[in-house]
């Protein structure tokens, strides 16, 4: 059996604990070998057996590391991964890639010199809704697709005390969940021609965007993109319409409620989403519908990407210069936002 590759994980915070480290720990061909994080007890509780260091460099200078995943927050991952890079590391960002779309071009300029991977984790590619959808519009079932609406809901009135949520850069919904609904409209449908967007605080004491309905606007049909935090009840996590037929599905993904539960990427019940997906058509003027078997959700498809990437064996799961077009939307929108006019792209 070939050596694993040695995965350093930095950032312990919910994405570092929820999402990356049972993953990296899933996939065959990775070792977990250290975690760098400002709680490092939390670490030991968890894992162990892995090494903990309080400070990135540690952890990125290591010379045993073949790859170095951010889980920071959202301003500190252009330096981290910059760093990374230099050390000769392949690199796992999470979303969004960086803060602005500067940083993020001046990344994949760096992980060309440095002949690495760079790789964004956008997890939502690989929901059991999202494929469900995918393969609906790539085999026809649902025509020419007309109108989009992705919509990435919570309801979590009180502002928390947490840099997700604070005023400072890449905070607030906008850059939390807006990536993810970003992503799988350009993964979808390529780049757009322009951006509307509307963003605003709605909470009492909120101090970044907790709410965003945001327009892309492409010659052929209508992309809305929304979250907001104030969404008790839920909406439609996908409705879109086409020339042929509809597609309905309720009801968030359940991969990251099974990681909050501790549930293990191999077991048997993983991946599968309870909530109900409809399609709906004509048979002549006859109404029909009729419900979508959902594939089993996939996060771990990611990270076995990842390795393959590193090892020469495949493509990169999701490019940097992906994540490079989605900053170029969430940087639009917030600039079309603020002058209340649509933003060319």
């Amino acid at each position: 059996m070939s050596t694993p590759l040695r995965v350093g994980l930095i950032g312990y915070g919910y994405a570092g604990k929820t999402f990356h480290a049972p993953l990296i720990a899933a996939t065959p061909g990775f070792a977990l070998v250290s975690i760098a994080s400002s709680r490092p007890a939390d670490v030991i509780a968890d894992w162990p057996d892995v090494s903990v260091k309080t400070e990135p460099a540690a952890l990125i200078t290591r010379p045993d590391i073949d790859l170095v995943v951010i889980a920071t927050p959202n301003d500190t991952h252009a330096p981290l991964a910059r760093a990374a890079l230099a050390a000769g590391k392949h690199v796992v960002v999470d979303k969004p890639f960086t803060v602005t779309v500067a940083e993020a071009e001046e990344l994949v300029a760096a992980a060309d010199v440095a002949g690495r991977v760079l790789s964004v984790f956008q997890n939502r590619r690989w929901d059991a809704d999202f494929l469900a959808l995918k393969g609906l519009i790539t085999s026809g079932r649902l025509g020419r697709v007309v109108e989009y609406t992705s919509r990435f809901d919570r309801y979590r009135p009180q502002v928390r005390q947490r840099w997700r949520e604070g005023a400072g850069p890449g905070a607030g919904l906008w850059y939390d969940l807006g990536p993810h609904v970003v992503d799988q409209a350009l993964d979808l449908f390529g780049m757009p021609q322009a951006v509307s967007a509307d963003l605003a605080i709605r909470r009492e004491g909120g101090l970044s965007v907790d709410d965003a309905l945001v327009l892309l606007h492409y010659p052929d049909k209508r992309v809305v993109l929304g979250a907001s935090m104030l969404v008790s009840g839920g909406t439609p996590r996908f409705l879109v319409h086409g020339t042929e037929a509809s597609f309905v599905k309720q009801g968030l993904d359940a991969q990251e409620d099974q990681l909050k539960a501790g549930l293990d990427p191999r077991h048997a019940d993983w991946g599968i989403d309870p909530h109900v997906a409809t399609l709906f058509c004509h048979d002549g003027d006859k109404p029909v519908s009729e419900p979508v078997t959902l594939p089993r959700g996939a996060y771990q498809d990611y990270y076995a990407g990842v390795r393959d990437a590193v090892l020469g064996v495949g493509g990169n799961p999701v490019p940097a210069a992906d994540a490079v077009r989605s900053m170029r939307v969430i940087e639009a929108a917030v600039r079309a936002a603020k002058s209340g006019k649509r933003e060319k792209l």
